[in-house]
């Protein structure tokens, strides 16, 4: 990764916002940055500088994989040591009153006050907009090339889980068995909680694996991803338990044609919004848009849910380098539920699905 390259860029977005710096305490941003791993950290980058903080526990650690910023190790928080620094530096900043950003969606009121107890009245914090998080959405390849990657191992598990699958079995056996394989096949952790849903918990966006017993005659939603080397991916698919009826599937085929709609309206200059369109007019047509609860798609990379965020009335554009998901779902309450899940990469020309491409429904 070239974190130096990263680092430049985002100095000229603060000379833009008209900043004299920029205080990162976001964990996934600072790996961004500068390619640091653990989970104590600050990063300052200025006009000149940029310095990363940590403490006594990542001072190896900190030295070997950050780069393009000078290493400070001290027993303090990092973010204190961080604001120590940048007073003892005041001087060298260059204003009278020095514009410091820091990430208002990642510091606590506490760590704030702090802040401010340790800067001096001749600095002025101001919440700076999402520059990083609008920076990670475009992937560069080697990004792209990892989250490949990750879609592939995740990939790999789905028959793990058919095989775990059957009336009678717990959700959370099913789980344990994806999670087990995902460990032994070379994943560093679970892009999130396992989802394994069946039955009425079908019909639960977000039904993780519960202690509930698979039965008989069910859909089963499974949803699940891998990190690698700090990508995530996300897959959902959805299984039947038995001999799926007619109108199982008629509602499977329901969101089949609806992801399909918005995978293909996927392209450079779509908004956001459009592509959350295409699913819901899909499923408007087959009277089912009110079974569909939450939005189509977000973004991934190293992190699970990042922008941009496909949903009704977004106005974010498409660009080439974009990892989103689609994954629209029709959950009828008390009854059942069904969700059918790629990522796909925005191309020059329209996109590309990178999960596989099997979406047959699978009775098992």
């Amino acid at each position: 990764m070239d974190h130096a390259r990263r680092q430049q860029d985002l100095r000229v977005t603060l000379r833009r916002h008209r900043l004299d710096g920029l205080l990162i305490t976001h964990l996934p941003n600072i790996r961004y940055l500068s390619g640091f791993t653990g989970s104590s950290a600050a990063l300052v980058i200025t006009e000149s500088k940029s310095v990363f903080f940590t403490d006594g526990r990542y001072a190896a650690q900190a030295q070997t994989e950050v780069q393009g910023a000078k290493v400070v190790t001290s027993r303090k928080a990092p973010i204190l040591t961080a604001a120590e620094w940048l007073a003892k530096n005041r001087s060298r900043l260059g204003r009278f009153r020095i514009k410091i950003g820091i990430e208002g969606d990642h510091l606590s009121v506490a760590a704030r006050t702090r802040l401010l107890k340790t800067l001096s009245s001749k600095f002025l914090l101001r919440e700076a907009q999402p520059v990083i998080e609008r920076a990670r959405m475009i992937k560069d390849s080697e990004e792209i090339e990892l989250i490949r990657r990750a879609v592939r191992l995740a990939a790999s598990l789905f028959d793990r889980i058919l095989e775990s699958i059957r009336p009678g079995a717990r959700e959370t056996e099913v789980a344990a068995e994806l999670e087990y394989a995902a460990r032994k096949a070379g994943a560093e952790e679970m892009s999130f909680p396992t989802i394994i849903a069946s039955g009425e918990r079908s019909s639960l966006p977000h039904g993780r694996a519960s202690q509930a017993v698979i039965p008989p005659q069910a859909f089963v939603v499974c949803d699940f991803g891998v990190i690698l080397a700090g990508y995530c991916s996300d897959t959902t698919r959805t299984v039947y338990v038995g001999k799926p009826t007619a109108e199982a599937r008629k509602l499977y085929q329901a969101a089949r044609n609806a992801q399909q709609a918005a995978i293909e309206a996927v392209r450079p200059g779509v908004s956001a919004g459009e592509v959350d369109q295409a699913a819901r007019k899909l499923l408007r047509r087959e009277g089912l848009s009110k079974y569909f609860a939450h939005s189509t798609g977000h973004g991934v990379g190293l992190e699970i849910h990042e922008a941009p965020r496909l949903a009704a009335g977004q106005g974010e554009i498409l660009r080439p380098g974009m990892v989103i998901t689609i994954e629209p779902g029709i959950y009828i309450p008390g009854k059942w539920g069904v969700r059918i899940e790629d990522m796909v990469v925005v191309t020059e020309r329209g996109c590309e699905v990178l999960t596989a491409p099997s979406k047959e429904l699978i009775a098992v």
